[in-house]
């Protein structure tokens, strides 16, 4: 891609968020970036153990100018991911570079020796850095995540008072790509991980709500579970807050294509506000687990439920013609074959096996099945009977009862609260620009992800404690 296209590109797509950031010293920045590790890149479709990392001044060259367009960007925030921390000269680099132009950096890699990691960087023009910790998930992707707990700083603490608290959490993470439906839960319990570490640490600092930004390559899109997960939770995606989508908009943009030459949008910049209460963290968990029952793999199911009676075969037909279960053809796929009209544990369990959700040492553990179970049977009688089936599985209603508690605590009290710093969306851009509109450009090879740039504007709220 040629160095005159490519500037005119990046004065397009850049000024606004730039100048924006710049203009506006209350403003903050931030990059999201996988910037494809040497050890990954192909060189040779025909070859593929040919890899940038052999040839230095290739990757050298690439690299170079992902600086170069970070620091002309001048994030306050910067998460990068498919850093390549196996390289000395590469961090050493990054590290140069960044912490001479006023950046605070942080990495870690991934486990089993992986070769590539994480790699955040704050400002400390805009940020001190109050905390800083790793997360291993010590699963089958050795992924991992970094959590940094920052204080803003001047201009940010003009006219501070004492009843107003100006922290925040970011954290930076790359998930596992979903190679089969098998890893589909994998992933999903990576964001619980994340979110229960989360929680931990805010109660371990006994911190009352915050902003929180979830930042990385999440590699799932707006149609997965991790999204409708991250959105029960009260999280929005600041891209599409900036440009106005809905969840529903799920094919206005594009931030990867990947080395199956497939397009979509994977690359998140995640916002929690802390005055967004949300769904207790393991009824999100559970509705998102038996949210899979309604997308699950059904090819799968059909080779697998021939040897298990005509309500399962019928099942799975119709699924195959449909390609979606309606209400009581789950329920009859769930009873299996239960001659009452209820659903056992047993019929549960093998039901869970059938959508790869259990049986594989991937899947959900005994102690995790059993505990959905317990929450699905509401009356404690030791089986699911339709009625259970449908608030629990098919409809949830807990989730609306427990919304409703948090509404009554955030009334009650909302004049005794502590005042914090949330943010609004101010303006978010993709680069390269024709990714925001659903498409890949051929010309263009500094990663096979696109770069995500949001500008947040703080607003002062009210917070109230975390709901145990």
């Amino acid at each position: 891609m040629g160095t005159k296209k490519t500037k005119g590109r990046v004065s397009r797509i850049g000024s606004y968020a730039i100048a924006s950031s710049i203009a506006d010293p209350t403003s903050i920045s931030c990059t999201t970036f996988n910037i494809l590790a040497p050890i990954y890149k192909r060189l040779n479709k025909e070859d593929q153990s040919c890899r940038e990392s052999d040839i230095r001044a290739y990757w050298l060259n690439r690299n170079h100018s992902i600086l170069d367009w970070l620091l002309y960007e001048r994030s306050s925030i910067i998460c990068l991911q498919e850093f390549w921390v196996g390289n000395e000269e590469l961090v050493d680099m990054y590290e140069r570079r960044l912490g001479d132009a006023g950046y605070i950096t942080f990495k870690l890699a991934r486990t089993n020796n992986r070769g590539d990691g994480l790699l955040t960087a704050v400002h400390k023009d805009y940020f001190r850095v109050l905390n800083h910790r790793e997360f291993l998930f010590n699963d089958i992707g050795d992924r991992v995540a970094q959590l940094l707990h920052v204080e803003f700083v001047a201009p940010f603490s003009q006219g501070r008072t004492n009843n107003v608290r100006q922290e925040m959490l970011i954290v930076n993470t790359h998930l596992l790509f979903p190679h089969d439906s098998t890893l589909c839960l994998v992933r999903l319990n990576q964001v619980y991980k994340i979110l229960q570490y989360v929680e931990s640490y805010q109660k371990e600092c006994k911190l009352n709500p915050l902003p929180i930004m979830l930042c990385g390559d999440w590699n799932g899109s707006k149609r997965g579970h991790i999204y409708k997960f991250l959105r029960s939770q009260g999280f929005v995606s600041s891209y599409d807050t900036a440009h106005q989508y809905t969840d529903a908009d799920a094919q206005k943009w594009v931030s990867h294509r990947n080395h199956r030459g497939n397009i979509c949008g994977v690359d998140f910049i995640w916002l929690l506000n802390p005055n967004r209460y949300r769904k207790l963290l393991k009824t999100s968990w559970t509705e998102a687990v038996f949210g899979m029952f309604k997308v699950f793999d059904h090819f799968s199911l059909l080779d697998n439920v021939g040897r298990k009676g005509t309500n399962s075969l019928r099942c799975g037909i119709y699924l195959l013609r449909r390609a979606s279960l309606t209400e009581k053809d789950a329920f009859a796929f769930l009873k299996a074959d239960s001659l009452g009209d209820y659903i056992t544990y047993s019929g549960f369990c093998e039901a869970l096996r059938q959508l790869n959700l259990i049986g594989h040492c991937h899947g959900l553990s005994v102690e995790e099945t059993k505990d959905l179970w317990v929450q699905a049977d509401i009356d404690g009688n030791g089986v699911l009977d339709y009625k259970e089936f449908q608030q629990r599985i098919w409809h949830p209603t807990w989730s609306e009862e427990r919304d409703g508690i948090c509404n009554e605590v955030w009334e009650d009290a909302v004049d005794n609260m502590e005042q914090t710093i949330g943010f609004s969306v101010k303006n978010a851009v993709l680069f390269p620009t024709e990714v925001e509109k659903g498409m890949w450009p051929e010309d263009y090879s500094l990663s096979d992800h696109a770069r995500l740039t949001v500008v947040f504007s703080p607003v002062r709220m009210p917070c109230g404690s975390l709901i145990s």
